[in-house]
């Protein structure tokens, strides 16, 4: 609790307005989740009167029943996880050997590579030419190529790399000395004291696949691979105009909004059980790998 008396009048107007500020942010980022929560949680008729605000109004899962009845939302779901969990796991295994391999002082030609790696930050081949050699390359409609398409970040190489050189370099000459190689150095030594940058990295490769809706949508055919992000624009977006499947969805029960909400709380649940876990290196992360010593 802080104690205003400690402060001069015009440094407690400040912590005050301060105080305020936050709170209107907290507020405004906080609203969204709760109404789409509450609306989920609504009777049809409620939503579609426009009555629910802030609490839910006429409280039933209906709607929920109606999604997880839905065998396309569990296809879509099974797939978002294996996007999810077998794209993080591949970023992974070429970002840290990747920032590694950067952070060398000996790598022949360093500046150059390090100087390519950031290009990608800033310039891209474009749309179309990306969907030509993902073609070329039998990728499209296919589990493996949304996986092994979007691997590899610069930003996240960077971040990381820039941990990995600030990591004192007498950790590894005391593994030198043991006789260890280069792969043991990076396994025994540089990893188990950069899991606070791993940890961050990994947290955006997981919320990045988890929502990647654009070019999983350009890139799927089959309506059995496509991702939940995909499948809530097609609710959302396509059915939407679909006369008769408005119709289905006006029920005292439930509506076409309550449904389209419980869609949306169910794809972030994942996220949010996943978040406090990682939360706690993020900060550390984010400060020891953005900036050089």
């Amino acid at each position: 609790m802080i104690n205003m008396n400690l402060y001069s009048r015009g440094d407690r107007a400040f912590v005050i307005l301060n105080m305020v500020l936050i709170g209107l942010f907290t507020i405004s980022t906080l609203y969204p989740f709760i109404y789409i929560a509450s609306l989920s949680l609504s009777s049809g008729f409620e939503a579609r009167a426009g009555n629910v605000i802030l609490t839910p109004v006429g409280f039933t899962l209906e709607a929920y029943k109606r999604v997880l009845a839905e065998p396309l939302f569990w296809s879509s779901y099974r797939n978002t996880l294996i996007y999810t969990v077998g794209g993080t796991l591949m970023s992974l295994a070429f970002i840290i050997p990747g920032a590694y391999a950067l952070s060398r002082p000996q790598l022949y030609g360093r500046r150059f590579w390090n100087l390519m790696v950031a290009f990608t930050m800033w310039f891209h081949a474009g749309m179309i030419p990306f969907f030509l050699n993902m073609r070329d390359l039998g990728l499209l409609d296919s589990y493996f190529g949304i996986i092994i398409g979007f691997a590899v970040n610069g930003f996240n190489i960077i971040l990381l790399r820039n941990f990995f050189e600030g990591i004192p370099q007498s950790f590894e000459e005391a593994a030198r000395m043991d006789g260890a190689s280069e792969f043991q150095v990076l396994w025994k030594v540089y990893m188990p004291l950069s899991k606070p940058a791993i940890a961050t990295v990994a947290l955006f490769c997981i919320v990045s696949r988890w929502n990647g809706f654009f070019w999983a949508m350009v890139l799927l055919q089959d309506e059995s691979k496509i991702p939940l992000q995909v499948y809530l624009r097609k609710v959302i977006a396509e059915l939407s105009d679909d006369e008769q499947f408005a119709n289905s969805l006006m029920t005292a029960s439930y509506s076409f909004e309550t449904v389209s909400a419980a869609i949306m709380v169910c794809s972030i649940i994942p996220i949010l059980l996943i978040y406090p876990f990682l939360q706690k290196y993020f900060s550390k992360g984010i400060l020891l790998g953005g900036v050089k010593e």
